[in-house]
């Protein structure tokens, strides 16, 4: 059984460390190192006379010296985890001096082969497999990196800070020298070398220094680096304006490679990124990937204040970092789109996968608060919890405080804090300071885990003309966590009269009523009374307008009162939130009537209020792309009892398939008038015009249109955007046109040597459904493993394909026989034994396995054991992912 940490049991570091000197010797197959270290004990460490230690994992010591003199067998210790040394009792100067081999290295944590390149990944704990080292958070030490290699193999030597020296050596390789002048820890430490080129530029910051600024990738992919380049631009730009904060480097650089766990890194001046997040043109992105990837430079560089100059005591406080960082990186992506309608539905967007993915983990085995009281294995809490959940954290504490007073909360975190490792506390406690306020019992969000569920019961006076609202919050029990305590949610409350206009909000005991509008009020307690008065007729309520908090709200809202907002919310995000809200209860009703055996046909209502959208001309097509998207099924399924994906599909594709045959003139007139002229671009205007197309195509494809499957046709052999082309392509695998396999063929004919698309090409094969005459999915996909273009050391093809099948693909991976989960089983050994990190989120697709109908949860739990089985083989992540799900340690 793998140890579990605390985040009680912290103690400071036994040494500090002041500056390390690494030398290295590149060669993919053994790279030597040499680090020097300044060590002395650190004065806050309490135990007396530790020895120091020093973390290393899969890497073999040559040497170690102290001061000048080599080290003898007996006054060192080398174990399987690290490297003890006693006796470091005042400051002294370590040398040590050891091997790896980057090619053996599959794992992609530490330094490792990209093809012919080699890459670096540090977070959260791979420099113990460059080179023995107090590998943790809270040790900050200045860096320099000496890099020797030849030419030929390594004409491109990249790492943190300035480049101070480049010289050629008498053997005939070349040495660079890179001096980072603050203070970072291990993770942040980057390195990467080989055949590279860049697109670069100068940038002149608000002080008027003029910085570099450079996107490194393979050859091949030059063309596809300027949309990095010029979001970088407007990060850094943004990051003076918003919040005060300017570039510290003369020199800031981005690198882009196809073998990464991750999306990006924000390493110090030396950001890494998977390719998927950073090249793009019109052939290889689509309009969201050209968003994701402007929302994904942006957060990276922010990191530099938000992560790298303050950065954490321990990992426990992961989301001080990725939480602040996210929410930053939503406003900049928000900001960058301008036109309210357009920040809209980006807010839509960012809720939608917090529900999606967040929102499941709460309810899962998995469950932790954004700050986790205890993990066995911290890569497996880089999660939705910390991230998105933690990004809705600092958005309330804005919402509450204002966004004036937020920012001088923010300034002051960063006055204070600067250069140093530190807690959660040091934000909540800047936003007090700055406030006046006492956030005690705001900090429970950082402590509880769980999604708040708030019910909200009205009574209509109608003598009176009174509205009560009777509110109570609630929060599930969690693993760990049986008892819950009230936390402090922002509620902002609007009325609409019947002709949906904006009501003023009054307080019954208050003698004037305020402007019309929203109006936010705090809960605190399990229950909150509010009596509304001065009210000329009983309204329709608007509640948690822009989603203010991350809570299930159940308003007891009537179908009608849905349709009602569905139609008529001025608050754009409620106003989806309500159509969403109806089609997920007609997906309901459809499940239901198929589970009992009765059918029925789809609420009119619902089709009237998706039909009243998809005609309003006052929306913007993005908006009416976003309202009128199918909820997913996964997110369907998670609010019934006992899960059944099957009769969750049927009633999902009923529902798509009668609003498309009531509406389904309407929807080819929408596809004809949303055709985009001329030249590509991912404008917002142009991509919400090419979303509603796409959308308005497949609900009349989905309806049967002959019409539609001929315009979808054509429009997959003429697009010049990869958006309108991928869209025809998915539409056509998710039908029984005869013609979708001769598209399919072409596509990857035409993709073949681009992995990107390869990608793409892969989810679309894993996440569509087989028809009768097909092969099932899962032989599909097996199948597709075996492919030239298909490798499980890659972690975008496993992303693309076994994500894509077992976590996006409901109906075809829950078999009946249990030959997908034997199938997950299979696969998650395999990918252990290669790269643990990736194994370890492929296991997760079993999370929740107690939901489902008995049938079902007995072969999951089966597939689960069988995995259990080989206990001994297995890394500390996937041991983790297992013993959770089970409820059973390992």
């Amino acid at each position: 059984m793998a140890k579990t940490i605390y985040r009680g049991d912290y103690r400071a570091p036994t040494h500090l460390i002041d500056t390390i000197r690494l030398e290295f010797d590149l060669n993919a197959e053994e790279t030597l190192v040499k680090s020097t270290l300044e060590v002395r004990p650190n004065p806050e460490c309490t135990e007396k006379d530790p020895p120091l230690f020093l973390n290393g994992e899969d890497i073999s010591l040559r040497s170690v010296s102290l001061d000048g003199r080599e080290l003898k067998d007996g006054e060192y210790k080398v174990e399987g985890s690290g490297l003890t040394i006693p006796g470091i009792k005042s400051a002294q100067k370590l040398e040590i001096v050891n091997t790896f081999s980057p090619r053996a290295n599959t794992a992609l944590s530490g330094i490792y082969a990209s093809g012919v390149n080699l890459m670096s990944q540090c977070e959260a704990q791979g420099f113990r497999r460059i080179t023995f080292f107090e590998d943790r958070p809270d040790v900050l030490a200045r860096y320099t990196i000496v890099i020797r290699g030849s030419t030929e193999d390594f004409p491109v030597m990249l790492s943190n800070g300035n480049l101070t020296e480049d010289r050629m050596l008498e053997d005939g390789r070349r040495e660079v020298t890179y001096v980072d002048p603050f203070p970072k820890p291990c993770y942040l430490f980057a390195l990467v070398a080989g055949k590279l080129v860049s697109r670069a530029s100068k940038f002149s910051l608000k002080d008027g220094r003029t910085v570099d600024l450079s996107v490194w990738v393979d050859p091949q992919d030059l063309d596809k680096t300027e949309h990095t380049l010029e979001s970088l631009k407007r990060a850094i730009r943004w990051d003076e304006e918003r919040w005060g904060l300017e570039l510290d480097l003369n020199d800031f650089k981005i690198v882009a490679t196809n073998d990464f766990n991750f999306g990006a890194m924000e390493n110090k001046g030396l950001n890494i990124f998977n390719s998927r997040c950073a090249l793009a043109n019109p052939k290889v992105a689509t309009d969201s990937d050209y968003l994701r990837i402007e929302g994904v430079v942006g957060h990276e560089y922010f990191h530099n204040w938000t992560g790298d100059r303050v950065t954490l005591r321990d990992w426990f406080q992961l989301t001080l970092k990725e939480g602040l960082t996210v929410f930053r990186d939503q406003e900049f992506s928000a900001d960058m789109l301008g036109e309210p309608s357009a920040r809209a539905v980006q807010r839509i967007r960012d809720v939608s996968v917090l529900r999606a993915a967040q929102f499941m983990e709460d309810a899962g085995p998995m469950a932790h608060p954004i700050r986790p009281e205890s993990y066995q294995n911290i890569n497996n809490f880089y999660t939705s919890t910390v991230y998105e959940k933690g990004a809705e954290v600092i958005r309330m504490l804005q919402t509450l405080l204002g966004r004036e007073t937020f920012r001088k909360g923010f300034d002051l975190y960063i006055a204070k804090n600067d250069g140093h490792a530190v807690t959660c506390e040091a934000f909540i406690n800047a936003m007090a300071e700055a406030s006046g306020r006492d956030l005690t019992e705001f900090a429970n969000w950082y402590s509880q885990a769980g999604t708040p569920r708030v019910t909200v019961r009205r009574h209509w006076d109608e003598v009176n003309h009174r509205l009560t609202l009777n509110v109570r919050q609630s929060t599930p029990p969690t693993p760990g966590q049986s008892v819950k305590k009230p936390f402090l949610i922002p509620f902002p409350v609007a009325f609409l009269n019947s002709r949906g206009e904006e009501m003023p909000v009054q307080l019954a005991d208050e003698d004037e009523a305020p402007a019309a509008g929203t109006r936010m009020f705090e809960l605190t307690d399990e229950t909150t009374e509010f009596v509304f008065g001065g009210l000329e007729e009983q309204p329709v309520v608007s509640l948690n307008r822009g989603f203010a908090a991350p809570i299930i709200l159940d308003a007891g809202l009537s179908q009608e009162e849905l349709a009602f907002l569905a139609a008529n919310d001025p608050d754009p995000f409620n106003r989806w939130d309500a159509m969403n809200r109806l089609l997920i209860d007609a997906v309901h009703a459809q499940t239901r009537a198929r589970l009992l055996k009765t059918p029925e046909d789809v609420s009119p209502l619902v089709i009237s209020a998706a039909s009243k959208i998809l005609r309003d001309e006052n929306l913007s097509p993005a908006f009416k792309a976003v309202a009128l998207t199918m909820p997913g099924e996964k997110l369907v399924a998670e609010e019934d009892p006992l899960i059944d994906p099957h009769a969750v599909h049927a009633g999902w594709i009923a529902v798509r398939q009668a609003i498309g045959e009531k509406n389904i003139s309407a929807f080819l007139e929408t596809a004809q008038a949303n055709i985009v002229e001329g030249p590509y671009e991912p404008t917002p205007e142009k991509a919400g015009k090419r979303a509603l197309r796409n959308l308005a195509l497949g609900y009349a494809h989905a309806a049967g249109s002959p019409r539609a499957a001929i315009m979808i046709k054509d429009q997959f052999m003429t697009a010049n955007n990869l958006t309108d082309k991928l869209a025809a392509l998915h539409m056509m695998a998710n039908s029984q046109t005869p013609a979708k396999q001769d598209m399919e063929v072409d596509a990857l004919k035409a993709w073949y040597h681009e992995p990107l698309l390869i990608n793409k090409w892969l989810t679309i094969q894993a996440t569509a459904p087989s028809f009768p005459g097909e092969a099932r999915v899962l032989e599909r996909v097996r199948e597709l493993t075996r492919c030239p273009f298909f490798s499980l050391k890659n972690p975008n093809n496993v992303y693309a394909l076994l994500l894509g099948y077992f976590q996006q693909n409901p109906s075809e991976f829950h078999l009946a026989d249990g030959s997908g989960y034997a199938f997950w089983a299979e696969m998650v050994l395999e990918l252990n034994r290669i790269n643990p990190q990736v194994a370890a989120r492929v296991a997760r697709s079993l999370d929740n396995w107690r939901r489902y109908t008995p049938a079902l949860a007995e072969k999951m739990h089966a597939a689960l054991e069988s995995v259990e089985a080989k206990r001994s083989e297995l890394s500390p992540n996937v041991a983790e992912i297992i013993e959770k799900a089970l409820g059973n340690p390992l």
